[in-house]
């Protein structure tokens, strides 16, 4: 009697791979309990049974809000919004050209203009507005200005990087078809580049402008202006009403920024 051979068994995972599967699984278990533990450490739990009584205290002081306060509120209502205007406008008039630098199919040199392009992209996404805000403070003090340009170096990073990728997306045939024409290098990106990232451009545009709105009303809490120093003006005094009512402008002046940047987009894309 011959013995035939047996019929593979098919199995979703080999031996080697089912065995890393569970060995990463307990590296998380343990990464979980250490974090757990460290946090533990560091947490006084008293406070933290006592948050809902703290929290509802604090809310019922917040209503109802101080409708009266608006008034005070205007001013740096327009402030944040300049902030994040002309923020938007620095990131945009620098973002463009780095972007083309890190494209791979437009930097002059990919051994060393495209990394230094991209270290330039990666640090200003690294670096939170609030900390550009905290840095620029304490160089040229408090103030709009320092609030712009915390706002125009986080942009950078943020428009260069979804820039740069359209770029790289581009249809290279046109980009053949001008250049055979005889076109120089500046006519080849305006003929055949820009036409085709536009509405890229437009839509990533307005939405960082939309992203800037909202980070534009806390850059006051470090002295960059804007709504953020009525707000920390009111923490400190513990005017909880008023608080209450610069969250509501907060919150309006969101909607409607969300509002414009949906319909602009709309219309370029």
């Amino acid at each position: 009697m011959t013995n035939q051979p047996s019929t593979p068994v098919w199995q979703y995972r080999s031996s080697k791979q089912t065995l890393l599967g569970w060995l990463g699984w307990f590296l998380l278990v343990a990464l979980t309990v250490f974090c757990w533990q460290l946090m533990n450490e560091n947490t006084i739990w008293a406070f933290v049974s006592d948050a809902p009584d703290q929290a509802a205290d604090i809310g019922g002081r917040m209503f109802p809000p101080a409708w009266g306060y608006i008034d005070q509120l205007w001013k740096p209502l327009w402030d944040t919004l300049n902030i994040a205007t002309l923020g938007t406008l620095i990131g945009v008039a620098v973002a463009v050209p780095v972007a083309f630098l890190a494209a791979n199919n437009t930097t002059p040199s990919r051994r060393f203009v495209r990394p230094l392009a991209l270290l330039l992209i990666v640090t200003s996404r690294s670096i939170n507005s609030l900390i550009w805000a905290l840095l620029l403070v304490a160089v040229i003090g408090p103030g709009l200005l320092a609030g712009v340009i915390a706002i125009g170096l986080r942009s950078i990073g943020f428009i260069a990087k979804l820039l740069y990728e359209a770029i790289e997306e581009i249809d290279f045939s046109q980009v053949e078809a001008v250049r055979a024409t005889g076109a120089s290098g500046a006519q080849v990106i305006d003929y055949a580049i820009v036409p085709q990232i536009l509405p890229a451009f437009w839509g990533i545009s307005v939405f960082r402008w939309d992203i800037n709105i909202r980070e534009s009303t806390i850059l006051g809490l470090v002295g960059a202006g804007g709504l953020g120093i009525q707000l920390s003006a009111s923490l400190a005094t513990l005017a909880w009403n008023q608080v209450a009512m610069i969250f509501v402008v907060i919150l309006g002046t969101v909607i409607i920024s969300e509002w414009v940047s949906a319909r602009v987009r709309q219309a370029v894309i």
